[in-house]
């Protein structure tokens, strides 16, 4: 047996622990949880992105390309492929907001978003929304059953999480992409972009 073969593995175990450190807890909430069982925070998620083999992983920023506008975004993001869109010719009256509506060709826009990268459905996927809570896993349940292999959710969002102060509400100054300062800006990368029929760039 080589001389060199305990390092050898050595370096494969250090390898597979550093892999499974990268990883945030499980969500407590069972909707916001995955058949992958895949989470990361915002630094792991660029860490992801931007480290070592960066391009063979997809960040999806999954977040309506008008709220974008108004809350920022980073250029890490290989493309913006949103989930749910609002009808500005429908109103929700129960939150006294336009009416959100799922994208109906989400799953096949991240199809086409990996076959532009040449990249198979082996590649690391990240979904990325607000606050990690109400469209990251769900828009990660959009691509089950389809033969991806890893699809990770962002679980502090890009704006991070709102905290609760007795009955008062903080807006997201906790956790998230912005509050990790990692970079953003308010200035969009038209080329990432989803136009206006959802379909991406």
């Amino acid at each position: 047996m080589p001389r060199h073969f305990p390092t050898a593995v050595g370096i494969v175990l250090t390898l597979g622990l550093a892999a499974q450190c990268l990883a945030a807890d499980a969500p407590t909430d069972p909707k916001q949880q995955t058949s992958w069982g895949l989470y990361v925070d915002s630094r792991e998620a660029y860490e992801m992105k931007t480290g070592p083999g960066g391009d063979a992983v997809l960040l999806v920023d999954v977040r309506d390309p008008v709220e974008i506008m108004f809350t920022g975004f980073t250029d890490v993001v290989d493309v913006n492929i949103p989930f749910m869109t609002a009808d500005r010719s429908r109103w929700n009256d129960k939150k006294n907001v336009f009416l959100m509506q799922r994208n109906e060709d989400f799953a096949p826009a991240v199809a086409r978003a990996l076959a532009a990268r040449k990249l198979g459905k082996d590649t690391a996927i990240v979904l990325m929304c607000r606050s990690g809570g109400t469209r990251g896993a769900p828009s990660a349940k959009a691509l089950e059953g389809q033969g991806y292999e890893r699809v990770y959710v962002v679980v502090d969002g890009f704006e991070g999480r709102t905290i609760k102060d007795g009955e008062r509400k903080h807006w997201r100054l906790v956790d998230g992409w912005k509050n990790a300062g990692l970079p953003w800006s308010y200035t969009l990368n038209k080329a990432k972009m989803a136009p206006q029929d959802g379909a991406p760039r």
